[in-house]
């Protein structure tokens, strides 16, 4: 069975009310949460020696950047950091080399918060058939394009969730595991349609190691008004 409701637990201690609490448990339905800019980085980010820095140049090490290729048509960069969590990155490359991510939609959106995805329900209960993970909580801050792994209420229980932070949120500091930023194109990530879940979603058209050097895919067809029958276009024209 898997963990009871990443939905539910995704990132609910972010709400207002509940930033300095732990996480929530049981059946207690999501909070909605739509923070400004100000609020969301009201905290000053920790220092911290420990913190290791992220490599920006997409040439190197393309082993460990996994590229986001969306339905909106573009194309994001993230630099994933063994250094950071080797468990999360390697469980998000097994993944994203067996294409579990390509067609997911991104299904929890929140204006000025994060974006989740990596559930192939599109529910926020659903995750992979691989056992879920031990935390591997690290000083990296939350900050803007921060990509981190969602879970329920315990803190063993990411599986294949992650989300991608819009604005600083240092209160998830230590308390979700962080394991990658995005390095290119996070106008595309703020471009996401927003919601819970999105009346028309967001999808990740293909995700893939920029070591696999994979095409850019098709871009989604056009949703048709209607479907027309045979029956209905042969028919004659009454007036």
């Amino acid at each position: 069975m898997l963990r009871k409701s990443i939905a539910l637990a995704a990132l609910l201690l972010v709400a207002p009310a509940a930033m300095a609490q732990d996480a929530p448990t049981g059946d207690q339905a999501p909070s909605s949460v739509e923070a400004s800019p100000a609020e969301a980085g009201q905290a000053e980010a920790p220092t911290n020696n420990a913190y290791a820095p992220v490599n920006f140049n997409l040439s190197e090490d393309p082993d460990n950047i996994l590229v986001l290729d969306l339905s909106n048509g573009q194309r994001v960069a993230i630099r994933l950091m063994p250094e950071w969590a080797p468990n999360h990155v390697e469980r998000v490359k097994t993944l994203a080399r067996e294409g579990f991510y390509d067609g997911v939609i991104f299904h929890r959106v929140i204006d000025g918060f994060m974006a989740q995805t990596g559930d192939p329900t599109g529910t926020g209960q659903g995750g992979s058939q691989l056992p879920d993970l031990a935390a591997e909580f690290n000083p990296q801050p939350h900050v803007r394009g921060t990509v981190s792994m969602a879970r329920a209420a315990s803190e063993d229980s990411a599986n294949s969730q992650f989300f991608i932070v819009f604005y600083p949120r240092f209160s998830l500091d230590k308390r979700y595991t962080a394991f990658g930023r995005v390095i290119s194109n996070m106008e595309a990530v703020d471009a996401i349609q927003r919601g819970e879940p999105p009346q028309n979603p967001t999808r990740i058209m293909q995700a893939s190691l920029a070591s696999e050097n994979a095409p850019v895919p098709a871009p989604p067809a056009p949703a048709a008004d209607a479907d027309i029958g045979a029956d209905e276009l042969n028919a004659p024209i009454t007036n």
